[in-house]
């Protein structure tokens, strides 16, 4: 049985939100036998041989001069720094509490985007950031209240997520700074600049390759990320633009925090508190309102006489 278009578009948006959360539990279980420097160093040279082989099998042409140190920037930002804080504080920080922090980016980034590109905020964008902020600020008071993650270790995520609502605006800002590159290509130089960035810290402070424990686990865990995670939800990200569905993966970013909870339960048996799930009631929902694209009005249809 094939699959027609519509239900094509469906099918990649489901594995795009599986992909999305379950790579913080992924991420995670690689952690726990590899510094998090080291295996990001790891993940984003594989990732950018890869996309490079792809982007010379396609035949797509990189950025230059301007575009090229934008594209490289956006990609320390949205990548280096982003993942880097995500994986530092994954040390400490349960998958799950990461995935319901992260997953508020399109909370944040609605108010970045308003406050430094002028973005309007309608009612329902203003609701979605109070629920978005409650429920994120009620999870992190109840953990901090028990002693179960120090105000540090919270800082990593938090620090996270404002790297990666970051880097989307400076996106929305510079309009991708592509300069007319191929897909592939663009993200080839973002993960070579994420790379580089991170392999000297990684070598000075984690010890190099000598700190892995080269278990199943962590090698699982590194291709997952470096092919579905960099790549394979990248590729399906560019279908979705082509095919104009972009904006319903972001109406469906409110499934992140239940099931980044769910995929730490079953790959790492992290233990979920009511709290937890409560909180994630009100992000979800924000998320929800803040992604939602408003339906235009109908077109009064003029009657020939």
């Amino acid at each position: 049985m094939r699959l027609n278009r519509a239900n094509l578009v469906a099918v990649l948006i489901a594995v795009f939100c599986l992909i999305w959360s379950s790579a913080f539990a992924i991420g995670r279980a690689g952690v726990l036998y590899a510094p998090p420097l080291t295996l990001l160093t790891l993940r984003f040279f594989l990732a950018a041989m890869l996309a490079s082989g792809l982007a010379l099998i396609l035949r797509q042409k990189l950025p230059r001069g301007r575009a090229l140190v934008l594209v490289a920037l956006i990609g320390i930002v949205n990548h280096a720094v982003y993942l880097g804080l995500s994986y530092l504080g994954m040390r400490h920080v349960p998958a799950g509490l990461t995935a319901i922090i992260i997953s508020a980016n399109p909370v944040a980034t609605t108010l970045l985007a308003a406050w430094l590109l002028d973005e309007g905020l309608h009612w329902r964008k203003l609701l979605g950031l109070a629920l978005g902020v409650l429920g994120v600020a009620f999870i992190l008071r109840h953990r901090l209240t028990l002693g179960l993650e120090s105000p540090v270790d919270l800082l990593w995520p938090v620090g996270a997520l404002l790297a990666l609502s970051g880097g989307t605006v400076l996106y929305k800002r510079w309009g991708g700074g592509q300069g007319g590159a191929g897909g592939f290509a663009v993200l080839a130089v973002q993960l070579w600049a994420a790379g580089f960035s991170v392999v000297v810290p990684a070598l000075c402070f984690e010890g190099g390759l000598s700190a892995i424990n080269p278990t199943p686990t962590f090698w699982g865990s590194l291709v997952f990320q470096a092919t579905a995670a960099s790549l394979g939800a990248y590729w399906i990200w560019f279908y979705l633009l082509r095919h104009g569905a972009a904006s319903a993966v972001s109406s469906w970013n409110f499934l992140t925090p239940p099931l980044g909870v769910l995929f730490g339960w079953l790959l790492l048996d992290e233990q979920v508190a009511w709290v937890d799930l409560a909180g994630i009631a009100p992000v979800a929902l924000g998320i929800l309102l803040v992604t939602r694209q408003p339906v235009p009005p109908p077109v009064p249809v003029r009657s020939e006489v």
